[in-house]
């Protein structure tokens, strides 16, 4: 069976917006969040959201493709409804943390699938770029949701105090 080149470069194309969008959201982030070391983490993850990115932008360029070069429109509407979350509840962390979780549940999903559909076509060099962003991918995920939960649990009201 003959590779599907348009295929591995669209799937790339993809997971690049994805990447795209992650970076935008996480500054948007780290703009609302009054944490600083939240803050600081989450331009860390847009740094290396931004890296993945250009990552992948090689590869395409270097498999004849054109690299997409900025986020999807939903991704756009993403972050316009984390701003308008932040501002409803206040700007609370917990807020901003729940959001970034949700957003790294979709992102875990994308790059899940993408691997998934280039199973086979995939060639191996590029197969691991995208295996390794995968498994950064799945830890910030699980510190994200760490720390979401552990803002949940500092906000809740102390019990017997009332």
């Amino acid at each position: 069976m003959a590779i599907d080149m348009d295929g591995i470069r669209s799937t790339l194309n993809d997971l690049i917006e994805t990447c795209k969008d992650s970076e935008k959201g996480y500054r948007t982030a780290a703009e609302n969040v009054k944490d600083p070391q939240t803050r600081s983490l989450f331009l860390n993850y847009a740094r290396q959201r931004a890296e993945f990115a250009s990552e992948l932008q090689t590869e395409i360029a270097q498999i004849g493709g054109e690299p997409a070069k900025s986020g999807s429109p939903a991704g756009a509407i993403h972050r316009v409804w984390v701003d308008l979350k932040s501002a409803l509840v206040g700007n609370h962390d917990h807020a901003i943390l729940e959001e970034a979780e949700r957003s790294e549940d979709a992102i875990v999903k994308n790059y899940r699938e993408a691997l998934s559909k280039l199973s086979e076509d995939l060639p191996a060099d590029l197969r691991g770029v995208v295996e390794m962003q995968y498994r950064v991918i799945e830890r910030t995920h699980g510190s994200v949701r760490s720390l979401r939960d552990s803002s949940r649990k500092a906000e809740l009201p102390m019990a017997g105090l009332v």
